[in-house]
């Protein structure tokens, strides 16, 4: 392979000449510790790489080195359970090779070459055979089935295929094509900033159940849909992030710690092996992949590892699997992007992020998506991709989150004074939005209750009242109310602290299901409108008020699962309650 030679070294930006055979997105190594790199611009013989490694001590003169490919990813059995960074090097593997802090030039495989699994034939030979036609399973850990696909462009005639023990690497079978024979391993490459292909894309329908209940109940997001939660340093973005991985009905996650701070991914790291899947009773790691691209790592190495995991979850999403795909924080990325550009001296936009940045979120969010994977057996599967954005001091009005705006369909807008308040999630149900709203709310009539979207109606109708209301409270008091408008406020501030607030180290509490989010929904106006029915009797607003029962409506939230019945003794102790307290103080008759 030609060698080329280093003209100049900016931070990340490393400039080589003599690269006339090389090709835009080829990895490079560069100098003498071989560091990897990608090239990013191609001017005559001259490449401008990104290094994905500190670069101190290089200078010109050092060999650049192509590999002639792109930046890809291994796909195959063993991804499930690790932990890489943003150029899918195990992190394990790069502690056993140079020890606990990252070494620069390390070369590791992302999949082990040594690690046997048995793998289990679902077709035979002369079989006909295409792009993403399941070959054979491997049982990866206990909950994933790791599904063998014919790789992308290849269609042919099977020559044999046979069960036994591999590596990834060993040649389970060969598919005779129009031109040749071609071997068939456990592992395919895919390169990263390709997104992989489809037969069609569906009309997302279904919602991804999360257990929390303003995002269900308000704001849903559906299987291969697009979310952004942004929100201010301490407003929560990484707890919910942890809490849809953990919660939501998604086969399998994929959660990219990008360019946060490394302590959070400790907690990740040190939660899920022990945190139960509810499904299954096994650890949640047992589903999961985590790129750990951290802040102490180079900041050019954030921009791969959003395409990375991506590419990850494309892979899972083609077996047919719905994916969860967790992106922490897509801003950290844009800064990686922010200081490329600004080292290629491109005209910069906004703020000196590049003119490019939306087109750039774009392709990123437009890979999530509800599919028909290629294949013969048309089966589905769904990628909803979950980004976090941290706008600097909270100001959405920023590049990235305005950006971001523009492409997802929800918005999970984090509030600072909530988070004060210890309201969490911190998720301002004034400011937020879900464009799924309508389609999921026709989903959620028709599989847990013909009223939700009445009942969702009526409860976001009540909190934008309360804070109309709250303004002229402010301006002249709360004597100036009705007591109707006051029982509103009550109402109001029931569905925010008892049933929107939710607490993620309770048990009882930490998961809602979409029964319970609606038993509980229920009671809570309920009350509302069992205390004005008690009103129009002539009952006082200060017995109302007083009533024991609305301590046991607030407890609601901490009913287990199992004893979701308890919700409906509630809900009739209310009635009795209220009627016992209109012929006591009041006109029954009225």
């Amino acid at each position: 392979m030609k060698t080329g030679r280093v003209v100049k070294v900016s931070g990340p930006l490393v400039l080589a000449e003599g690269m006339d055979e090389a090709n835009l997105f080829d990895v490079v190594r560069v100098g003498n510790e071989r560091l990897i790199g990608e090239i990013i611009e191609m001017r005559g013989d001259k490449a401008s790489i990104q290094v994905y490694e500190e670069t101190s001590g290089l200078g010109p003169g050092a060999p650049v080195v192509t590999t002639g490919a792109p930046l890809s990813v291994e796909l195959g059995p063993g991804l499930i359970e690790a932990m890489f960074d943003g150029i899918q090097r195990p992190l394990n593997a790069i502690e056993e090779q140079a020890g606990a802090f990252l070494a620069r030039g390390v070369e590791v495989l992302a999949l082990d070459r040594k690690k046997i699994w048995h793998f289990t034939p679902v077709k035979a030979a002369g079989d006909e055979v295409e792009a993403g036609d399941i070959v054979g399973v491997v049982q990866e850990t206990s909950i994933i089935e790791h599904k063998i696909m014919v790789p992308y462009g290849i269609k042919g005639k099977i020559v044999f295929l046979n069960e036994g023990d591999y590596t990834v690497v060993d040649k389970v079978g060969e598919i005779q094509t129009e031109k040749d024979i071609v071997d068939l391993t456990l592992m395919q490459k895919w390169p990263v900033r390709k997104g992989r292909p489809y037969a069609r894309k569906l009309n997302p329908s279904a919602p991804m159940i999360t257990g929390q209940r303003v995002i269900d109940t308000f704001f849903p997001v559906t299987k291969g849909g697009t979310a952004c939660v942004p929100g201010p340093f301490g407003s929560g973005k990484t707890v919910v992030q942890h809490q849809l991985a953990k919660w939501a009905d998604a086969q399998m996650v994929v959660y990219i710690g990008c360019g946060e701070r490394g302590n959070e991914m400790t907690d990740v790291l040190n939660e899920f092996p022990e945190l139960r899947d509810p499904k299954t009773g096994e650890p949640l790691m047992k589903r999961t992949v985590l790129i750990a691209n951290t802040s102490n790592m180079p900041v050019a190495a954030r921009e791969a590892s959003i395409y990375t995991g991506i590419t990850i979850g494309e892979y899972f999403r083609d077996m047919g699997y719905s994916i969860a795909l967790m992106a922490d924080s897509t801003s950290r990325w844009a800064e990686a992007l922010r200081e490329m550009s600004g080292r290629l001296e491109e005209m910069p936009g906004d703020e000196g992020y590049p003119a490019y940045l939306g087109s750039r979120l774009a392709e990123f969010y437009e890979r999530a998506g509800n599919v028909i994977c290629l294949g013969k057996d048309g089966r589905e599967g769904a990628l909803t991709a979950i980004g976090a954005v941290s706008p600097p001091g909270g100001d959405i009005s920023e590049p990235v989150t305005q950006s971001t705006l523009r492409i997802v369909k929800v918005f999970w807008g984090l509030d600072s004074q909530l988070a004060y308040r210890r309201h969490f999630p911190a998720i301002n149900w004034l400011s937020s939005y879900s464009l799924y709203a309508d389609r999921v709310g026709e989903w959620l009539n028709e599989n847990v209750a013909e009223d939700w979207t009445s009942l969702r109606i009526k409860a976001m109708a009540l909190l934008q009242e309360e804070s109309s209301l709250e303004e002229i409270v402010r301006l002249v008091g709360i004597d100036a109310l009705s007591e109707s408008d006051r029982l509103k406020l009550e109402t109001a501030r029931s569905i925010r602290e008892d049933y929107l607030q939710q607490n993620a180290f309770h048990d009882a509490d930490t998961y809602a299901s979409l029964d319970k989010q609606y038993k509980m929904l229920k009671l809570v106006l309920q009350f509302g409108d069992e205390a004005q029915r008690a009103l129009k009797a002539g009952v006082y607003l200060k017995d109302i008020l007083n009533l024991e029962i609305r301590d046991k409506i607030a407890r609601s939230k901490y009913i287990t699962e199992e004893n979701l019945g308890k919700v409906d003794v509630i809900s009739k102790e209310l009635t009795a309650v209220m009627d016992e307290l209109i012929s006591k103080g009041g006109i029954l008759d009225a």
